[in-house]
């Protein structure tokens, strides 16, 4: 029988298989290498394109949050002349009732009466003066309740302060302001209908 010794080539099919086990290892290696640098490649190509699309959204926020303080601005200033006007509108409506409210005053103080001071709130008139006799109080009182531009006479305080020499009375009182200009506006409306 002969003898064959199998150990060189059993050595040889061994150093053949590690160099291929190694070749599999480094390709291996190689394809996991650029899977992950693929992946990592293309989460990092995502991430760029949602920054840009969230530098693009906060530049456009921005632009809209002036856009909307401007409105705002622009509604505080409108609404001041809305106010401005409806003063001014409301000066021109009652311009006239202030001549006549000075007429009607002149013309229903009484002899023996003298007004100082003169105060008004809202349509609330406020009429300091003096009198020779509560009588001429009572008269201008009177006078006033008969007026169309003038309402409502109350006595608020009425006092002698020199009871032995004068006896002239001061007084206090008050008296409303009529709206005779709305109430011609409505019966010339209601004339027109």
């Amino acid at each position: 029988m002969t003898r064959i010794n199998l150990l060189p080539w059993r050595e040889e099919l061994r150093q053949e298989r590690q160099k291929q086990f190694m070749t599999l290892l480094v390709l291996t290696i190689m394809l996991s290498a650029a899977i992950v640098g693929l992946i990592h490649f293309q989460m990092n190509a995502k991430i760029d394109y949602q920054n840009g699309r969230n530098t693009y959204l906060s530049r456009e926020i921005s632009k809209l949050d002036n856009e909307i303080a401007e409105i705002k601005e622009l509604q505080k200033v409108r609404k001041n002349l809305v106010e401005r006007m409806d003063i001014i509108q409301a000066l021109q409506a009652s311009r006239p009732s202030i001549v006549h409210l000075f007429t009607e005053i002149v013309s229903t103080v009484p002899n023996g009466v003298f007004l100082k001071t003169l105060e008004q709130k809202d349509s609330t008139l406020k009429l300091t003066g003096e009198a020779e006799s509560n009588a001429r109080v009572s008269s201008y009182m009177r006078n006033l309740s008969n007026s169309e531009w003038l309402e409502e006479p109350n006595l608020e305080i009425i006092e002698i302060l020199d009871k032995k020499v004068t006896r002239i009375s001061t007084f206090v009182l008050t008296v409303k302001q009529s709206n005779v200009n709305n109430n011609e506006e409505e019966d010339q409306l209601g004339g027109n209908k």
